[in-house]
């Protein structure tokens, strides 16, 4: 039965949030896994745009449309918490990550980061992807059903260790561990129970979390001793006005999360590109001629400058499928978000995939159609909001797209490949969103 999440101070003109729990405890959690934009439109119908319910427990306001996540995301007023708004998701494995900071800590933290997504950093790290991208989609055989997804996180894996590490030891053989430990990490968000029981989905991801850090802390030293170009080299030696240092348990935190970060979002995105362009030949064919005619090595924006196809591929494929469909805070006060009253001390989602689906400001939303994206202004500033937005848009949304473009450019000179228009991809929304069956694709090699 619906009814009100707190009633209005009196004598304000604010509407209360109505909604209803669900089931007990489980709340709507396993509609959201199923399938949540329509659970979201569901909301719509029943409660509008701003509504409540329950999730493993714990109590939820919905927003929904571009003015609310707005509002949520550039946070004018300082009543929306991030690290609290994420911390009961994904807090134990991710922690002190800058996804989890607020305020001072976290401008603190963000401008010390900034140093390593710099102009020169990236295109040091786009020098150092480029050989190791060829080669491996090179080495990509010819299949009917291959299987884009593993493949591809695969290699962004292997792209983050090297460019992001500066590479393993010869001899370790740890980095299909490492993998795992990471899909633990991030599906532990989602766990209904959220406790360290034998079986449950919540200990893989602690004991996840362990086995990064003992991971992490058995290379720091020689980071520290170093002098290298990658990003935890530079982490070892970044320094703030007044000299100091992050701690080694620092780097640690940030590196689990900027690894995290820098394959996973990526794999999605390059999985539903690899999708989109196989069920449109015409669109995969507009790409294939640009990436030929740029030559073998985009790595400099110059050579990445004439693949603007690609360029509105990607853009359009982050709009189908957001790599991080809702951003959550927390309010640390009482609210008002969209002429709603919103109590303190309660979870808010703001739903980016919803805003990319919205007939309001999309046409046909559920086509595929990368002119969206060819110079047209946005119809809404946050029509569009795969990288969050405000303080905390993600710091390395640049690099995303640097190796995105790159791994992609390759492909297409390399492979063609198609996907049966009539067969919708089942995904995953357990965690992060991704392609159940493993995205399978007939690939070709080109003469």
């Amino acid at each position: 039965m619906a009814h009100a999440l707190a009633a209005p101070p009196l004598g304000s003109d604010l509407r209360p949030v109505m909604g209803s729990a669900g089931i007990p405890y489980v709340g709507r959690s396993m509609q959201y896994i199923r399938d949540p934009l329509a659970l979201w439109r569901q909301q719509e119908r029943r409660y509008g745009q701003v509504s409540w319910h329950t999730m493993a427990g714990r109590r939820v306001v919905l927003v929904l449309g571009a003015d609310g996540c707005e509002e949520i995301l550039t946070n004018r007023d300082k009543a929306f918490s991030n690290a609290l708004g994420w911390r009961p998701l994904i807090g134990p494995f991710f922690d002190n990550g800058l996804m989890l900071m607020d305020l001072g800590e976290h401008r603190h933290h963000r401008r010390l980061l900034q140093q390593a997504f710099t102009k020169d950093r990236l295109a040091s790290y786009a020098a150092a992807m480029e050989p190791l991208i060829a080669r491996t989609v090179q080495e990509w055989d010819s299949s009917e059903h291959f299987q884009i997804y593993p493949a591809v996180k695969s290699l962004t894996l292997g792209l983050a260790t090297e460019v992001f590490m500066g590479g393993v030891r010869d001899g370790d053989t740890r980095l299909d561990a490492v993998n795992k430990a990471f899909v633990d990490c991030v599906q532990a968000a989602t766990s209904i129970v959220r406790l360290d029981v034998p079986g449950g989905r919540w200990r893989r991801g602690l004991k996840g979390r362990r086995f990064l850090e003992d991971f992490l802390r058995d290379y720091l030293p020689d980071r520290r001793r170093g002098d290298g170009r990658d990003l935890f080299s530079v982490l070892a030696h970044l320094e703030d006005d007044d000299g100091e240092r992050f701690s080694d348990d620092a780097i640690i935190d940030h590196m689990i999360f900027l690894l995290m970060a820098a394959h996973d979002t990526s794999t999605i995105t390059i999985s539903t590109m690899v999708d989109q362009l196989g069920r449109h030949p015409q669109w995969q064919e507009e790409c294939r001629r640009q990436s030929l005619a740029a030559g073998p090595d985009v790595s400099a924006p110059e050579a990445r400058a004439g693949l603007t196809a690609l360029d509105a591929v990607m853009k359009e494929s982050l709009r189908m499928l957001a790599p991080l469909p809702t951003m959550a805070r927390w309010t640390v006060r009482d609210t008002v978000i969209r002429g709603h009253h919103v109590p303190a001390d309660v979870m808010v989602v703001a739903t980016p995939h919803y805003t990319h689906h919205d007939p309001t400001y999309w046409s046909d939303p559920e086509v595929f159609d990368p002119t969206r994206f060819d110079g047209r202004a946005l119809p809404h500033k946050f029509a569009w909001q795969p990288f969050g937005g405000g303080v905390h848009t993600c710091l390395g949304q640049f690099f995303s797209a640097i190796e995105i473009t790159m791994v992609l450019h390759h492909l297409l000179r390399h492979h063609t490949w198609s996907v049966p228009a009539d067969r919708a991809t089942p995904i995953d929304f357990t965690s992060l969103p991704y392609p159940k069956d493993g995205q399978p694709v007939r690939l070709q090699r080109r003469s």
